[in-house]
């Protein structure tokens, strides 16, 4: 008996066991197959190619999304989705310092929610002196309760003093702070470079845009705490108003 198995074209690409690799090399050895148990096939990809928001997100907007349930070995995983609600709002606080840089990372952002589905007006924008002063409005807007997540987006390049470490620093924990204690994602949208050309090509340039990809983890952090908040799973935001 000759095993001529066509390969299987999808989203995912099976991971074949150990035991089923062994019956393989066994018909190659004898030419005939004997019965082997089933295995679980285990995807590369936690991705179901057959959920029904998988297919309505690649149709809106061209490319494959994620279901904000996926099924892995008969357990429920809590995905949050890609494609914004159109009910839903997200503040972005913007660093001034660096402006040149900044600016392309906030054009990114914006751009990047408005190709996953949310409205141009469900956007606010708040800009502050530099990345230091990001926490306390990133705070402020959150714990408004008008948000469903937070981009802070800033640059700070690495000088001849010490005030580089002060200030990456203070953006890092004053942003997880806001995070931590709002219940509400607040995404650290701030480039930390030692030349301004690392700036540029992290703003738009050869390695992307840090503003458009903090723009798409907010709207997945925001979907999958309202999954898990809708079922019970997730305490609702404890430091808005």
């Amino acid at each position: 008996m000759q095993c001529n198995a066509a390969p299987r074209i999808g989203l995912a690409r099976p991971v074949l066991s150990t035991v089923r690799c062994q019956h393989i090399n066994r018909i190659r050895q004898t030419g005939c197959a004997q019965a082997v148990p089933t295995q679980v096939r285990r995807y590369s990809s936690p991705l179901d190619s057959s959920s029904a928001p998988l297919r309505q997100a690649a149709q809106l907007k061209g490319r494959v999304g994620r279901s904000s349930v996926v099924v892995a070995a008969g357990k429920p995983h809590h995905v949050g989705s890609p494609i914004a609600h159109k009910d839903q709002r997200y503040a972005i606080v913007v660093a001034r310092f660096n402006e040149l840089v900044t600016r392309l990372l906030l054009a990114g952002a914006i751009d990047a929610f408005e190709r996953h589905g949310l409205p141009a007006e469900n956007i606010e924008v708040a800009w502050v002196p530099g990345s230091y002063e990001l926490p306390v409005v990133a705070s402020a807007m959150a714990r408004s309760g008008k948000f469903d997540a937070v981009v802070c987006i800033g640059t700070v390049v690495r000088g001849a003093t010490t005030h580089y470490e002060a200030v990456a620093g203070g953006a890092t924990n004053g942003v997880l702070d806001v995070s931590r204690s709002t219940g509400v994602p607040t995404i650290f949208g701030v480039l930390t470079t030692e030349t301004m050309e690392q700036a540029q090509d992290r703003a738009g340039g050869k390695t992307g845009n840090k503003g458009a990809e903090a723009a798409i983890t907010a709207i997945e952090m925001a979907n999958v705490l309202r999954d898990l908040r809708g079922k019970g799973l997730a305490a609702e935001a404890w430091g808005t108003a």
